[in-house]
């Protein structure tokens, strides 16, 4: 019996903290796009990186005349 003096005042303050959480995510937008995300991994990403263009950039560059001898 002792220790319900304990536990329904954390389980409580514990409810308490949960609302409050969760009151925070709706207010702060976090529920906002629910599919968004999902769609979003779906798309195809056909741009390749910078570092890849510059790298296949400085491999075409002609070699000069000079270079060849």
């Amino acid at each position: 019996m002792e220790s319900l003096y304990l536990l329904i005042p954390l389980s409580v303050l514990l409810a308490f903290l949960i609302g409050a959480v969760f009151w925070w995510c709706v207010r702060s937008g976090q529920f906002e796009d629910l599919e968004g995300p999902a769609y979003r991994i779906l798309q195809d990403d056909d741009a390749p990186h910078k570092e890849a263009q510059n790298s296949a950039e400085t491999q075409k560059t002609p070699d000069s005349p000079a270079d060849e001898r």
